[in-house]
């Protein structure tokens, strides 16, 4: 079994975001997103530090230390971009007017409850950002992540042990593994990697799975 690598779930992600679509892309793993989408696809790509229009990462040598993204990591900004107040921002965060973030995660419960910002353990750097905004004002939810953790436990859990960023917010769950519906049913797979089978999905996963077919 070859589990995909953190490009091919940003490649995975990026086949389901629709023409036309307002998207924050979270800190981290789904940055690579960017670098996903096909140039003739209108995709606007929104920033919390104030940016909208964003583009993929730069070629080495090009970057712009002025134009990085909430990350911190140089990006481009593509023909019609804008830049504005870290203020306006949030307010479009808040307000509704995204259709959809993709979000790491440390761990996603069976009902979409989502926990992404700190593991409470006492040398942790609590990290927030804008991750509770976006959860609650986005339209979808998409949060992509390794399906285990180092020591081999899954990060979909029956309920969340660290502190929760928000409750039932998440609508799609993009792993090395699979891709996963949070439905009012329950987790529904609807995709596998090749040389999987969904018992041993279930096997890995330890909360209630069922298979779209």
């Amino acid at each position: 079994m070859k589990r995909l690598t953190r490009d091919q779930i940003a490649s995975r992600v990026a086949r389901d975001i629709t023409e036309g679509a307002y998207v924050n892309l979270g800190i981290g793993l789904p940055t690579l997103v960017a670098n996903h989408l096909p140039a003739d696809k209108e995709i606007f790509l929104h920033s919390e530090n104030g940016l909208l229009g964003m583009g993929p990462a730069p070629a080495p040598g090009e970057e712009d230390p002025d134009l990085i993204n909430a990350g911190k990591q140089p990006v481009t900004l593509l023909k019609g971009g804008a830049y504005f107040h870290h203020g306006d921002s949030f307010a479009m965060m808040r307000g509704g007017h995204l259709d959809i973030c993709v979000l790491g995660a440390f761990q996603v419960s069976k009902k979409g409850d989502l926990a992404n910002w700190h593991t409470g353990a006492p040398d942790a750097i609590p990290a927030v950002g804008g991750a509770m905004d976006l959860a609650i004002g986005a339209k979808q939810v998409f949060v992509m992540m390794e399906h285990q953790t180092r020591s081999g436990e899954s990060k979909i859990v029956a309920e969340c042990s660290y502190p929760l960023t928000s409750m039932a917010c998440v609508n799609r769950i993009y792993t090395d593994l699979a891709v996963i519906d949070v439905t009012r049913d329950g987790l529904v797979v609807q995709e596998m990697i090749d040389g999987l089978s969904f018992d041993e999905l279930q096997e890995i996963t330890g909360v209630p799975l069922k298979n779209k077919t």
